[in-house]
């Protein structure tokens, strides 16, 4: 092609994605910085319909708690828990109220991933910051753990008098008076050859948190230095009309043409000396939605040396949830591996062949019925699953269950499940909810985290309130951003 028409391409091109490009460059540094904004919140009514809660929807729902009579209150009542903290009704489920005092002010903090109660009475819950312990008088008080650097929590179980807490890579107990835990490091499976997600390595390495806080800090550079770029570019398309109109009318232009010249040279610059960085970038977000995801997510690949996802534990970021099976008399083990069996916490895992299908997105239910069986929940559905036959049947049509877990959604995206409620089934999806019980109006424009927020318009996400067809927005926008980026640099290098 003619420069001519390479610089048409990189025009047009980087004004069409100039705006998402800032976003996607503003929403990746707060995503890069969670625990720092935490405390920001946005109510879902300035966000599309579809961000609101309706019927205990987008994940409102997760769990339920049978609460005995005087730890909750004088009347034996249920805990509700979710994204959204933690309410409390009774077993008709007839009135919700707010059980959150104490917990810190941001709904980040509150997403809460558990709630257990003790032979002794002591309830605690699990959000995915920390561990919080019950005080009638005070509410909710932050309980001590040993946790790992950036370590999140992800759920939470009793077996006994001990209680244990479970981290995204390794266990915390303790028994009463639950003071003080322990962690334990799972021992390796035995298939354990020390390789990783090749999907986590991309990511990690898009938000430079393969390298920790330096890592990170050079992404956060990067998303500067692509917002930049984007607005100097529109001011390089703009300034000129904006000119050409003050010279008709006889005004001075002469600020407006140093401004066109500081940002074409700004953008020069900036643009030819970072192109190698900027490509890296758009290419790793690129790749980490669909359809090119699908196609990373069951990749294994060995650990980049000194890097963050070189571990001596085998566990590292992949325990989700932790139950004990009180037929098979062994702890049932939820990975993003797979499904694990436990004798004890000192004994190899030994990986369970004939599984319930679990999407990428991870487990959300794993509850044990009163005949024995395992209900399963993910986004790819819920399943019945019997450990001692081996039998895994579709809990919706009762048909076998298919060997893998297939797309991300299935045709039903289970979010949380409760058999606490007298009569009523409650099983609740990510878009449906669950029709248990009537949701308080109040509840539909509870706040989203500034983080989640982001989460949306970095992924895309929140495009799809346009149609669905949208889901694949970011594959598009990422082709686009890579030939703006690879069109500048080209005008910049040919002489004609």
């Amino acid at each position: 092609m003619k420069k001519s028409t390479w610089k048409k391409h990189h025009k047009w091109f980087g004004l069409i994605f100039a705006f998402f490009i800032i976003l996607f460059g503003a929403s990746g540094i707060v995503l890069n910085h969670r625990l720092f904004f935490s405390d920001y919140q946005i109510s879902r009514k300035w966000l599309p319909d579809a961000y609101r809660y309706k019927s205990w929807n987008n994940g409102l729902l997760r769990g339920t708690l049978s609460c005995p009579p005087g730890i909750c209150q004088e009347d034996s009542a249920v805990l509700l828990f979710g994204n959204a903290g933690i309410f409390l009704t009774d077993h008709d489920a007839t009135t919700f109220n707010d059980f959150n005092r104490g917990f810190p002010h941001g709904v980040d903090w509150r997403n809460i991933r558990g709630i257990a109660i003790t032979p002794q009475g002591d309830l605690f819950a699990a959000a995915q910051f920390g561990l919080y312990h019950y005080n009638q008088k005070a509410g909710w008080q932050a309980v001590r753990l040993p946790l790992q650097k950036g370590e999140k929590l992800s759920d939470i179980t009793t077996h006994g008098d001990t209680l244990i807490v479970v981290g995204r890579s390794c266990l915390y107990y303790a028994t009463s008076p639950y003071r003080h835990f322990s962690p334990i490091i799972l021992q390796a499976p035995e298939e354990y050859n020390g390789k990783v997600s090749l999907f986590r390595t991309i990511w990690l390495l898009h938000s430079g948190e393969l390298f920790g806080t330096a890592g990170k800090l050079v992404m956060d550079t990067l998303a500067v230095i692509l917002i930049i770029l984007s607005v100097s570019g529109i001011f390089y398309w703009f300034l000129p009309k904006y000119i050409r109109r003050m010279k008709q009318t006889g005004r001075s232009a002469t600020t407006s043409i140093a401004l066109l010249k500081t940002s074409l040279s700004w953008h020069n610059k900036i643009g030819r000396t970072t192109i190698v960085l900027t490509l890296f970038i758009a290419l790793t977000g690129w790749c980490l939605r669909p359809p090119v995801l699908l196609a990373l997510v069951y990749g294994r690949i060995p650990a980049i040396p000194f890097t963050q996802l070189e571990s001596p534990n085998a566990w590292n970021d992949k325990l989700r949830m932790l139950r004990y099976d009180e037929q098979q008399n062994d702890w049932l083990l939820a990975t993003s591996e797979g499904f694990y069996s436990l004798k004890s916490f000192q004994s190899t895992p030994v990986k369970i062949s004939r599984t319930p299908p679990v999407s990428v997105m991870g487990i959300n239910v794993l509850k044990q019925n009163k005949q024995g069986n395992w209900l399963t929940g993910s986004f790819s559905g819920m399943y019945v699953w019997n450990r001692h036959l081996g039998n895994i049947t579709d809990f919706f049509t009762g048909k076998t269950a298919p060997e893998t877990a297939g797309p991300p959604f299935g045709n039903h995206a289970i979010t949380g499940y409760s058999s606490d409620f007298d009569g009523k089934l409650c099983i609740a999806e990510y878009e449906k909810g669950s029709d248990f019980a009537s949701m308080p109006a109040n509840m539909e424009t509870l706040p989203m985290s500034l983080w989640n927020f982001a989460q949306e318009i970095h992924t895309g996400r929140i495009y799809t309130v346009l149609g669905k067809g949208t889901l694949v927005f970011i594959f598009f926008a990422g082709l686009g951003v890579l030939w703006s980026l690879i069109t500048g640099y080209i005008i910049r290098r040919r002489k004609s």
